[in-house]
């Protein structure tokens, strides 16, 4: 299962790519394996600020919908708007073309107690 090692991640299975103060979240290889094959993914907080784990959207897969938690709080500039067409590319690229948002971060060292990718593969077994 892959777990890079530049990002951090959250026990609920997202992913987090810092950029200065811009936050790229995800879900992991091992969440969108568990979920199966994901058919929908509904963002409706784009604009909003929200706090750490709030309930940013939902993925919805065949048999399943499971809601997206904040690994850090901020506010939501930007979904990707290839998901609307695409929801399967959180599926075949959890880590790249399959990003759900950006956020732009309000608290900086809320990264600080995220997952190391050794941690969440551990959590992962």
């Amino acid at each position: 299962m892959s777990v890079p090692q530049n990002l951090k991640y959250t026990k609920d299975h997202e992913w987090v790519s810092v950029e200065g103060d811009i936050a790229t979240i995800g879900i992991t290889a091992f969440a969108q394996s568990e979920l199966g094959d994901i058919v929908y993914v509904e963002i409706e907080t784009e604009g909003e600020t929200l706090d750490q784990e709030e309930v940013f959207g939902s993925v919805e897969a065949v048999k399943t919908v499971s809601d997206l938690f904040m690994p850090v709080s901020g506010e939501v500039l930007e979904f990707n708007s290839n998901l609307e067409a695409n929801p399967e590319l959180v599926n075949s690229d959890p880590y790249g073309e399959g990003w759900m948002v950006k956020v732009k971060l309000t608290n900086p060292s809320e990264v600080a107690g995220l997952l190391d990718a050794a941690g969440y593969s551990a959590l992962i077994g």
